[in-house]
């Protein structure tokens, strides 16, 4: 594992590729014609984590670079707007489903990308048709240079991408997940676009949480430090984390193998991935980390130093048009208390839950409760489920 990280890929001159694989198959590879280099190492590198994993997925997928238009160079849509019209694209992988399945797409979280959900993919591919992304910017999507310098121009960068894919593969009517600041774009996506949204699944949403929360006093009275002060400086300065895997070099792979091994083995919450899964997951997080700086530079945009949104969604909840749950791990580090608050002020059905034996990354942490958590969410919409809508065991409604 730490040879191959050392060694990297070489640069190409590939987009993306397509792949479709059957359980224990490899599927073919079809290069796409645009020639952007910083693609490439992220791209194969999913494909060997794609390819690392078949043998665990029993579901036939296919991947693909879903092309989302194109715009010349001082293009007045932010997400075109740099010095190339070259064309961009979302990472994108579907699992075969029967032909009746209800359509969930998912959306995963700041410097994650759609391989976090490997634990997830086949359980709910036997209910659903499911989609995931990598959001522009981010993992195998197209990493356009970032030229936001406002909250509302940053919305769009996510939520005009987002309905661009959408309109590239003719979706309507679908379910989407959100996982923490994926929970906050599926939320902005859903206000402003709600007659494609069936229902809305918000998996430690971002953008509920308030200054004025108890829990949150000693992170106030921090930032009033000069340790805080800085801090808060290196935030304003689009200091990212992904800048310090980049600026350490080859220590990079090192760095992220211990922050997984510990997350997601010593310092869990929850069910520890095997020493496989980790080894593959550094891999790819590794190589989505390092590649060139897009959307990770949306972060002082969206949030205060702290993670405070600078423009609550609790604003906003008066004006919800679509059906909600909250899906929270016992542990999130994000409280489940702004959903509670939202849910005052909310005119349409809306439902908390929280998973036992699982912190922020609830769907790795406990992946069986996760689905549990999904399939009452969306039971109205599963031939079984109008039948049988008794709370699962083990979760606890908030």
């Amino acid at each position: 594992m730490k040879g191959r990280l050392a060694r990297g890929n070489p640069p190409g001159v590939i987009e993306g590729v397509s792949t479709y694989c059957r359980a224990g198959q490899e599927g073919p590879i079809r290069a796409l014609q645009h020639e952007v280099p910083h693609t490439v190492p992220v791209v194969m590198e999913m494909l060997e984590f794609w390819l690392e994993c078949r043998s665990k997925f029993r579901t036939p997928y296919e991947q693909e670079q879903v092309n989302i238009g194109s715009g010349p160079p001082g293009s007045k849509v932010r997400w075109f707007r740099s010095a190339s019209d070259e064309p961009r694209f979302i990472n994108t992988v579907t699992f075969d489903s029967k032909d009746d399945s209800p359509t969930l797409v998912m959306v995963h979280g700041y410097g994650a990308s759609h391989g976090f959900f490997f634990r997830n993919f086949d359980a709910l591919a036997e209910h659903f048709r499911v989609i995931a992304i990598d959001q522009l910017g981010w993992g195998g999507s197209s990493r356009p240079d970032f030229t936001c310098k406002s909250t509302e121009e940053t919305e769009a960068w996510f939520i005009d991408s987002f309905e661009e894919w959408r309109k590239a593969k003719n979706l309507s009517n679908f379910i989407l997940l959100g996982h923490s600041f994926g929970g906050y774009v599926a939320a902005r996506y859903a206000l402003k676009h709600p007659e494609h949204i069936k229902h809305l699944v918000l998996v430690g949403s971002a953008g509920f949480s308030s200054q004025t929360d108890v829990m949150y006093e000693p992170l106030i009275r921090f930032k009033a430090t000069w340790k805080g002060a800085v801090l808060s400086h290196l935030w304003e300065s689009n200091f990212t984390p992904q800048k310090i895997i980049r600026g350490i070099g080859p220590f990079g792979p090192d760095l992220v193998h211990k922050y997984m091994s510990a997350r997601f083995g010593a310092y869990s919450t929850g069910e520890v991935l095997s020493g496989e899964e980790t080894g593959l997951l550094t891999d790819y997080v590794y190589h989505t980390l390092a590649a060139k700086a897009s959307g990770e530079l949306c972060m002082k945009h969206i949030f205060e130093f702290g993670a405070f949104t600078r423009v609550p969604l609790l604003q906003s909840a008066s004006e919800w048009k679509v059906p909600t749950t909250f899906i929270y791990g016992y542990g999130d580090w994000m409280p489940y208390q702004g959903a509670q608050e939202a849910r005052k002020h909310m005119e349409v059905p809306c439902e908390i839950i929280r998973v036992p034996k699982a912190g922020h990354f609830v769907f790795i942490d406990n992946p069986t409760g996760f689905h549990s958590a999904v399939l009452y969410a969306c039971r109205k919409f599963l031939s079984y489920g109008a039948d049988n809508p008794s709370f699962p065991e083990g979760l606890i409604s908030a």
